[in-house]
């Protein structure tokens, strides 16, 4: 019977599916169940920058000091060290309650704050830590360059203060993709998780206001991904971890076979439930048997662009056959 263990961050897990940051994995209750259902890791659902920022506004507002700008900074201070304790607590309980590895996650978008909350959920015992850096490029007046230097100065100041593994979660609007991904490795990150899904937007043209949009993902949504983990796989001293758009095991095998490590679920466990995890699994090594593979390695990278006999078809040449009907 084929082998689904497999290693991520040099985490050793027993298969590849891990849930994603969510609401699923938000309480020790969906932590457990994630465990039960047959995942190999977890990543628990993400504090906010903004979460942090506004509970420290509350506590300053409250605080009457007027001209003492020392204590203003110590409540400000004393704000930011006390609104996570919920959050280490979770990252705690978790790694007591289940064997599998347990990622932190922090979403943020500037090097803020980061690297104490980093130790202390280190402390805390995560296994490792996944930095979903939201940083959107809509500033006319940010360049690509400032873009990317708040990825670069946030991995470098959080690798520099702890040592447990470090995965950054990249959104794909990057300029030069493939040049950020390498400089993510170069500067410490781990891992790379292939791609975000952005809050999704919508409007409602009969109130003419701003709505939200669908909040899952399809299989179709995958096919951003599948590109780009193929285009980076082999190519960056980084592990791979794929997200967005993963709803089954056939799914699963083409990230894999694409260069993937790991795939991170949620959409489909949302609208399948947990339990869905153990069929993802069972059609992922019926289809290993199928082929006569015994171990993940045996087929992970097969068809990324590096080890392609036409490299070619993974870039321009698929648009032009499309396009044109070149032959």
């Amino acid at each position: 019977m084929a082998e689904l263990k497999t290693t991520y961050m040099g985490l050793e897990l027993r298969n590849p599916v891990m849930v994603a940051s969510s609401g699923l994995t938000g309480n020790i209750e969906g932590v457990k169940k994630a465990e039960g259902a047959g995942a190999g890791a977890v990543v628990l659902k993400s504090i906010f920058e903004e979460q942090i920022d506004a509970e420290v506004a509350q506590i300053t507002a409250q605080s009457w000091m007027p001209g003492h700008a020392e204590a203003f900074d110590y409540v400000h201070g004393m704000g930011y060290a006390l609104t996570p304790v919920k959050y280490l607590d979770l990252v705690s309980q978790a790694r007591d309650a289940v064997s599998i590895p347990v990622i932190a996650s922090l979403n943020c978008i500037s090097g803020k704050w980061w690297t104490d909350y980093a130790e202390k959920i280190e402390q805390a015992g995560a296994h490792g830590l996944e930095l979903n850096i939201s940083v959107m490029p809509s500033d006319p007046k940010r360049t690509s360059n400032d873009v990317e230097g708040i990825y670069y100065d946030i991995v470098e100041s959080v690798k520099s203060r702890i040592k447990i593994p470090v995965a950054v979660k990249l959104g794909s609007c990057f300029t030069a993709l493939g040049h950020t991904a390498g400089e993510l490795s170069k500067r410490g990150a781990d891992a790379l998780v292939l791609f975000n899904r952005f809050y999704s937007l919508n409007i409602d043209i009969e109130k003419m206001e701003v709505t939200a949009g669908y909040p899952f993902s399809s299989s179709g949504d995958m096919s951003h991904t599948l590109r780009w983990v193929a285009l980076l796989a082999g190519r960056i001293d980084a592990d791979i971890a794929a997200s967005t758009g993963i709803h089954d095991a056939s799914d699963v095998v083409k990230l894999i076979l694409a260069g993937a490590g790991v795939v991170e679920m949620a959409s489909a466990l949302y609208t399948k439930g947990m339990e869905h995890i153990e069929t993802v699994l069972e059609g992922l090594q019926k289809w290993m048997d199928k082929h006569g593979l015994t171990s993940l390695d045996e087929f992970r990278g097969r068809l990324s662009q590096e080890r392609a006999d036409n490299p070619e078809l993974y870039d321009r040449l698929q648009y032009i056959k499309a396009i044109v009907g070149l032959e």
